[in-house]
């Protein structure tokens, strides 16, 4: 399964529009529990699959290198962790976590 990228089709999009590329990869199993579980600190292999309830080691591979080739994980010597660009995009997702938290407030007060 090839990364999704800038100016390449990409699932649901031959466009090649960079957004289409970024909902194809987050969007891909997984991919954003990584980047989430990465976002404070890096883990080691063993521990980000402990995080991730325990995925399988191949799938957990498979989008490890997903990541590291869109650039967002980048392997250290104390274990994966988010590049530079993948620290600016948790941040752009901080404004869509307190969106989702007034909804789920919102749906909750109209089921009283």
């Amino acid at each position: 399964m090839t990364t999704p990228k800038p100016n390449q089709a990409v699932r649901g999009s031959s466009s090649g529009v960079a957004i289409m590329a970024v909902f194809d990869l987050l969007g891909r199993k997984w991919n954003m529990r990584i980047l989430w579980e990465l976002r404070s600190e890096p883990l080691s292999f063993r521990a980000l699959q402990e995080r991730c309830d325990g995925m399988s080691p191949s799938v957990l591979n498979t989008r490890i290198k997903q990541l590291s080739e869109a650039q967002l994980v980048v392997t250290t010597t104390q274990g994966y962790q988010l590049t530079s660009l993948g620290l600016t995009l948790m941040e752009t997702l901080d404004p869509l976590r307190a969106w989702a938290k007034e909804w789920e407030a919102q749906l909750s007060h109209s089921q009283e």
